[in-house]
């Protein structure tokens, strides 16, 4: 599997949400990026069906884009956030369901 860190990327939140403020312009409403989000999710899903690593690749991406841009919104950063929530999901006891996810007891 490839969940390891790659500290080699050039894009960061900041540049991903100044790219998408410029071409798309400031965001008037966040539930605006979350449909979007469902949409690519929905995309995603689809790619995923079909098993085309090349678009599942893609679609993953522009959800996680618009993510970040979500988080930019509220002033969060997605990164520390995300580092907060895996403390806790590793502190958690977990029940396996057997096909790769699970639920915290």
């Amino acid at each position: 599997m490839l969940c390891e860190s790659n500290n080699e990327s050039s894009e960061n939140q900041r540049s991903m949400c100044d790219w998408a403020e410029q071409t798309f312009g400031p965001v008037s409403d966040p539930a605006s990026l979350v449909e979007r989000a469902l949409l690519e999710m929905q995309e995603l899903g689809e790619a995923v069906q079909d098993r085309d690593v090349s678009e599942i690749g893609k679609e993953a991406a522009d959800v996680l884009i618009l993510l970040y841009r979500l988080a930019d919104q509220f002033e969060l950063d997605l990164d520390q956030e995300v580092q907060a929530k895996m403390a806790i999901n590793r502190s958690r006891t977990w029940v396996s369901k057997g096909d790769g996810t699970g639920s915290h007891v």
